[in-house]
């Protein structure tokens, strides 16, 4: 008798998961299908002019048209013998427990 209840309950369950399912696609799908109308408007989009950050300005207030990071491509070998350098250089090693690899 509990396996009976058990598997109502379930079959409830999902029949109100499948309802809520195709109830959220219709609704979206109408959503989609209304125009844009222009006195509702977006959360996205700004009422004020865009200020640039003050970083992304140089010294007389003028946007910056360079790169900001430029990064330097290395070897495996390069990065891996900055890396035991800094592990080496780092308190808390002793000269006793570094070992080479």
């Amino acid at each position: 008798m509990l396996h009976v209840l058990y598997v109502v309950a379930f079959t409830v369950i999902a029949f109100l998961a499948i309802a809520n399912l195709i109830r959220s696609l219709i609704t979206l799908s109408m959503d989609y299908q209304r125009p844009y109308s222009p006195a509702r408007k977006s959360p996205f989009t700004a009422s004020r002019p865009l200020v640039a950050h003050p970083e992304l300005l140089d010294e007389n207030g003028n946007p910056t048209n360079e790169p900001l990071l430029v990064m330097r491509s290395m070897t495996v070998e390069d990065a891996r013998e900055k890396l035991d350098a800094l592990y080496k250089s780092s308190p808390g090693t002793s000269v006793d427990k570094q070992e080479e690899f």
